[in-house]
């Protein structure tokens, strides 16, 4: 069979990864980490918060590390791969990312919810200035019909971005869903694509390849699937998949695993698998990074998460709304409470 194209494999185990140990990565986890990702052949390494630069927030979530430590200990293992950062406009700055970039980071991942692209120009062009490459994402992009793709994309290129990026970051869509995305790009958008998928749907991993098969270039996972709700792509299983396939990625499939399983597994404070509330995430098509504060909100106000979840997908609540989501828990403890009462009256 004939080898199909070069993948450029990104590993997020680093950061989409510290959303599943409530970013708690010690300084010597992080370099371990960094050094196996890169002795097995990744060449982009992303690292961080889970919500990026300026995201250890009580809102968010405090990192164990400094953002500082943090970058530095990963620079100081990375080899020849390179590091990336994600930005979110709003949660982090621009001066958060030139220290970043001081201290090692050569790539920005500019991340925005898929329907405002527009916020994107400043950091977009600001990261280019100093010498940053940036991959700007799409979040939650199932949010966009076809044409909306096509117009959020184009304009994200016209800002300067070296790759596009759509996120499938409820973990929400198909395989099918995918590839018309990506066909429809590579008819309207000259830079590379990539694709960064969730599993709460267990379908990480098809719509990996369908992204693949469609255009993309660049495909990202997390070890052991480590990650936001159900978990990102599997990067192990990925990388295999990918081989099956004939893709080239330059990673020992092997020595991935490997990694995954004696070094990154300890980390899990419980399995990555598809839970409950990260499946309801996907049912719904609200954000991954929500699950924590769901059910840390519903044990306060005696609330099935669920229904934290079912009513935040229901006002279209958007990656940074984290704080929005007591409230919501309180508004629906309220009207539970109400009903409780009318019933008894009656």
């Amino acid at each position: 069979m004939e080898k199909k194209k070069f993948i450029h494999f990104c590993d997020v185990t680093l950061r989409d990864g510290s959303y599943g140990i409530m970013h708690q990565y010690t300084k010597e986890q992080v370099a371990q980490i960094t050094k196996g990702l890169s002795q097995v052949g990744v060449k982009l390494i992303e690292v961080g918060h889970g919500d990026g630069v300026g995201g250890s927030t009580i809102t968010y979530g405090r990192s164990l590390l400094s953002e500082e430590e943090m970058f530095r200990t990963a620079a100081e293992n990375k080899g020849d791969a390179e590091l990336m950062l994600v930005c979110i406009p709003g949660i982090g700055t621009m001066e958060e990312v030139t220290k970043a970039h001081a201290n090692g980071v050569q790539w920005a991942r500019v991340a925005v919810h898929a329907t405002e692209s527009d916020v994107t120009e400043q950091h977009i062009k600001q990261c280019k200035n100093i010498g940053m490459n940036v991959a700007a994402m799409l979040s939650t992009c199932h949010v966009l019909n076809l044409e909306e793709t096509v117009m959020h994309a184009k304009r994200l290129e016209s800002y300067g971005a070296d790759v596009i990026y759509l996120a499938d970051s409820c973990g929400t869509m198909f395989p099918e869903e995918v590839k018309e995305r990506f066909t429809l790009l590579k008819e309207h958008v000259q830079v590379p694509l990539g694709f960064h998928g969730h599993n709460n749907l267990t379908m990480a991993i098809a719509n990996s390849l369908a992204a693949a098969e469609a255009g993309a270039d660049y495909i990202d996972g997390a070890c052991r699937g480590m990650g936001a709700g159900a978990g990102n792509a599997q990067s192990e299983v990925l990388i295999g998949c990918l081989k099956r396939k004939q893709y080239e990625t330059g990673v020992d499939f092997y020595q991935l695993m490997d990694l995954a399983e004696e070094v990154v597994e300890p980390v899990l404070q419980r399995p990555q698998v598809v839970r409950n509330m990260a499946l309801v995430i996907g049912y719904v098509g609200t954000y991954g990074s929500f699950l924590l504060h769901a059910e840390k909100a519903a044990k306060k106000y005696g609330l099935d998460p669920r229904t934290i979840i079912e009513e935040l997908g229901r006002r279209k609540m958007v990656m940074g709304q984290e704080d929005m989501i007591v409230d919501v828990a309180y508004a629906l403890a309220q009207e539970k409470e109400q009903k409780e009462r009318a019933a008894q009256k009656e």
